[in-house]
């Protein structure tokens, strides 16, 4: 995945200021796709750049503000990229590295760390169930929820896998 296009969606959705971008990353599309607030300004500004995106001001109580919003050459681009195919990617889990070691080792216990993997994991399933919980609950849907919704759902399923996992490998390590 790209990080510009992860941008120019998420401001298609609804165009917004950089700050209220990172929040709103943060919330959503964060959630499977990691960057912190200085590359999503970074970005930003490579996408103004580029003629993909437009920032025009906003005046507020405390000065001006830019709004970015996606223009018809990023639409466009963002058509383009996701036409595109891709592989999928291999898992690269540092946790599972640790777990091959420990098996080569032979004297180390990992249960404490796969246990606070398994609450993290956790923890991420029941964020996303609560918001399919308050975002999706009314049947029928859009087009547009359904897609939103099975990418909600992918998170939901990575999770139950990796909790499975976590039990299965807890159970077998005795």
């Amino acid at each position: 995945m790209s990080l510009p296009h992860a941008i120019m969606t998420s401001l298609l959705e609804k165009p917004c200021t950089g700050a209220e971008l990172a929040r709103r990353f943060d919330k959503s599309i964060g959630h499977f796709w990691q960057a912190t607030h200085q590359q999503i300004y970074r970005e930003l500004a490579r996408l103004q750049d580029a003629g993909l995106i437009a920032a025009c001001g906003l005046a507020t109580a405390r000065g001006s503000r830019r709004h970015f919003q996606v223009l018809a050459a990023g639409r466009t681009e963002l058509e383009r990229w996701s036409r595109a195919a891709s592989d999928p990617r291999p898992v690269r889990d540092e946790l599972l590295v640790r777990v091959r070691a420990a098996a080569v080792l032979g004297t180390v216990d990992l249960r404490a760390e796969i246990l606070r993997h398994q609450a993290l994991h956790e923890n991420a399933l029941a964020r996303y169930l609560a918001i399919a919980a308050r975002d999706f609950a009314a049947v029928p849907r859009s087009r547009r929820d359904e897609l939103q919704y099975a990418v909600l759902r992918a998170g939901i399923v990575f999770e139950e896998s990796w909790l499975a996992w976590c039990r299965e490998t807890l159970d077998s390590s005795g």
